[in-house]
């Protein structure tokens, strides 16, 4: 979430209408540097209640949740279900307390499902971390043959055979031989695929084990660090700051490469804990799925010694992550899951800018300079600032050179918007900041903050029961600074998506959607002004975002990113109400062009419901729609009909609950029920009619019967055509997993003509290198080594 808990909002809330009248225009008028001097005087009556918020959501280390995680994992481990037991060790392995001896049985019984799910490498490192826990000594011959296993697996013969004769002298000098009888049984059995494996050597890899995707040509712009050398950046009064062609584009070109300066994972919806429910949640979040600095996926967490909130990839992640800023976040997970995203966001970017250079900026916008006032008052054409000698003068965010960088100094002078925002949001992020900042002193973090210690002589800190009143006048910098991050983030804020996979991933045709996993500050990135059309395309890898262009671009066109609401998916009304978070009226030609009168949105029409009676469009603004066709002047309330939806979108999900549990001839009655039904009210056009081929289409891959899903994607994949374009990323993905289907069908003929489809698609969205591509290029590998012979006949 990226605000703070709904219950803090309402408090904040009612004690801004509690204020004197003259104390409201006081803050409505303040500047940051006031807002945050007259927030920690109206802070103390509320520090009481935010504390016990924070209680929801406690992020300590408990031994006993370690244990019953650790229960909970070994109940899964028994029943096979080997990935839920992986989640539920490494819950177990984020609670247990550093040094303690049961941390290496969690570690240990996470190499056993590793073992079983076939990664090697990994179980491979987490016997290693079982081992270096204290792994007990009794209990080790079964880890050194799970060990010995792996690296047999991994064709390590040499190593595995001197763990083996090691763990041979181990057993033997054991006075019990009784208690090994199955080890030795195991051992022998390992011994004999050894020998085999001596014997028979694997062949060597082949060359079509993945054809890899030709290397993009990149040329680094001298100007504005991550950006294509085809790109250069300008300013007009009415569009700011932004990016333009400065030659001819094609599309699927790269136009800009930027890491992250900042990013933070979004913690995922947890439900809120019922009366007699446990008080651990077995369910996987993204702070469980994902590393909390790289935002790689996770297999084996490394989790934090100070909480049970932050896990990583390795670590090396959790040292640097540690480093950089988690010694100062690691004792205020609660906090600042309480307060948001936003937040979070916001004291991270001030700890990895480091503050003296948050001091110098924020202290700069102090003295009345123009550039802090209003960044974009004196803005010109970067060439007309570098000519002039401006220097950063001239394009605010612009080094001395005149250069634009992924900076802090770009990020500072991102708008903060801080006149347009409302005296409610503003009083509310005010509080929230001061709150954060007056826990850092009260918790003894503030040298960790302003950087005045070197990390070896940095300890865990002390926690306080009480805060004082003041904060120090450091603070009341880095507390100035973060509020207007929290400002800038409404309008500057990238959200990094990852397609996730839908259900449990373990068929034949993998069905995926995009999911918000991270907030992150984008100086670069944000130069790009938005369209509801836009002409480019944004991919994620970790923490870095790829720009690329999703149609040609001519030269001195300006390059544009949609925000969020795409013409395609959303009626200008809606678009036009969401776009106002960002301070502007969108005016790109979609927006114009529906905005004409007599205009009908397209998503309107191929939305619409249609007459029960003669299957024409019904039509109409008020609460009656009457049939657009004027012999049949058929009329029905608009709220039935909405109803009607509503009931099939409820049969839909019922059908999709059947298929999870296993009752595919059921779901399929059902969902040919609902297509009869829809097709009796809604348009042929309509979205959900798309979406009940596809969801056919999956019930029959899962039958195994690829003709009937090939037949209902491909009607599928007409309407998300219709809808969102024969090259947009949406039709893209719909050809992969059609490509999945008639690979598996063997249809081969039919499969390559739609890899090399898909292929041409995603690649524009997505670039050569990407995980999608590279399964397609396996794919058509595959399909092009048959036999000559049943290429022709297929």
């Amino acid at each position: 979430m990226a605000l703070p808990v709904a219950e803090w909002q309402g408090r904040t809330a009612r004690l801004w209408a509690a204020l004197q009248p003259a104390l409201r225009e006081r803050l409505a008028a303040a500047s940051l540097q006031d807002a945050v001097r007259l927030g920690c005087d109206v802070l103390r009556e509320e520090e009481a209640a935010l504390v016990q918020l924070c209680h929801r959501a406690p992020t300590d280390k408990k031994p006993e949740a370690a244990s019953w995680y650790r229960e909970q994992g070994n109940r899964e481990f028994k029943r096979g279900r080997y990935q839920a037991a992986l989640r539920l060790y490494s819950k177990a392995a984020s609670h247990e307390l550093p040094g303690s001896p049961e941390v290496s049985v969690c570690f240990a019984n996470r190499s056993a499902a590793l073992l079983h799910l076939g990664h090697f490498e990994v179980c491979l490192e987490d016997i290693a971390r079982a081992e270096s826990h204290g792994y007990p000594d009794r209990l080790l011959p079964k880890v050194l043959l799970r060990k010995a296993e792996c690296l047999l697996c991994l064709g390590r013969l040499q190593d595995a055979q001197d763990i083996l004769r090691g763990l041979e002298s181990k057993i033997a000098l054991d006075g019990v031989m009784t208690t090994h009888l199955a080890r030795l049984q195991k051992l022998s059995q390992l011994k004999v695929k050894l020998g085999e494996k001596e014997r028979c050597p694997e062949p060597a890899q082949g060359e079509h084990g993945g054809t890899q995707g030709e290397p993009e040509i990149w040329e680094e712009n001298n100007r504005i660090s991550g950006a294509s050398s085809s790109l250069s950046l300008s300013f007009d009064a009415e569009r700011g700051r932004h990016l333009v062609a400065s030659q001819d584009i094609v599309a699927g070109q790269s136009l800009v490469k930027e890491e992250a300066f900042v990013s933070v994972l979004c913690p995922g919806e947890s439900l809120p804990l019922q009366d007699g429910d446990t008080a651990w949640d077995t369910r996987a979040t993204n702070a469980d799925l994902y590393c909390h600095r790289c935002l790689r996926q996770l297999l084996a967490s490394v989790p934090c010694q100070g909480c049970s909130y932050a896990k990583y990839c390795s670590q090396d992640c959790a040292d640097r992550a540690w480093q950089q800023y988690h010694r100062a976040e690691c004792s205020l997970g609660a906090l600042l899951l309480t307060l948001g995203v936003f937040c979070h966001v916001a004291l991270r970017t001030v700890l990895l800018a480091g503050f003296a250079e948050v001091s110098r900026l924020v202290e700069g916008s102090h003295h009345g300079d123009k550039n802090f006032q209003n960044p974009e008052g004196s803005c010109k054409p970067l060439s007309e600032a570098a000519d002039a000698g401006a220097g950063s003068r001239g394009v605010p965010g612009c080094d001395s050179s005149g250069r634009y960088r992924s900076s802090y100094q770009a990020l500072f002078h991102l708008l903060p918007h801080t006149e347009q925002h409302s005296p409610e949001h503003k009083f509310l992020c005010t509080l929230s900041v001061v709150a954060l900042c007056k826990q850092l002193q009260a918790a003894g973090l503030e040298a960790a903050v302003l950087s005045q210690e070197s990390p070896q002589q940095w300890s865990k800190p002390k926690t306080c029961e009480k805060t004082s009143d003041e904060l120090s006048p450091e603070l009341k910098t880095v507390a100035e600074a973060m509020l207007r991050h929290v400002l800038q983030l409404q309008c500057n804020a990238q959200a990094i998506t990852v397609m996730q996979e839908l259900g449990p991933g373990d068929g034949a045709v993998v069905d995926k959607k995009p999911v918000r996993l991270a907030t992150a500050f984008f100086p670069v990135l944000s130069l790009l002004n938005h369209s509801c059309c836009p002409n480019t395309s944004v991919s994620f890898s970790g923490t870095a975002a790829t720009v690329r262009a999703a149609q040609p671009i001519s030269s001195g066109q300006e390059v544009l990113h949609c925000y969020g609401p795409h013409w395609c998916r959303m009626r200008v009304a809606e678009r036009q109400q969401l776009l106002s978070q960002y301070f502007f009226k969108c005016h790109c030609p979609a927006c114009l062009q529906e905005l004409e009168p007599g205009v009908k949105s397209v998503v309107s029409i191929r939305n619409s419901f249609c007459c029960p009676k003669c299957q024409a469009q019904m039509q109409g603004e008020e609460d009656t729609l009457c049939c657009s066709n004027e012999a049949c002047a058929t009329s029905a309330s608009r709220d039935h009909l909405s109803g009607r939806l509503q009931d099939l979108q409820q049969q839909i999900k019922k059908a999709l609950d059947l298929l999870r549990v296993g009752k595919a001839d059921q779901a399929i009655k059902m969902l040919l029920k609902c297509q009869m039904d829809a097709g009796t009210f809604l348009s042929p056009e309509h979205l959900l009619m798309g979406e009940m081929e596809d969801h056919l289409a999956q019930v029959y891959a899962t039958l195994g019967k690829w003709q009937e899903a090939a037949r209902h994607l491909k009607k599928s994949i007409e309407i998300v055509e219709m809808h969102h374009g024969p090259s947009s990323v949406e039709t893209g993905h719909e050809l992969f997993k059609l490509a999945q289907i008639l690979f598996n069908g063997f249809a081969v003929s039919e499969a390559l003509s739609t890899i090399q489809r898909a292929e041409g698609i995603l690649s524009v969205h997505f670039g050569p290198q990407s995980a999608q591509i590279q399964e397609l290029q396996e794919m058509k590998a595959c399909l092009s080594e048959l036999p000559r012979n049943i290429l022709q006949r297929t």
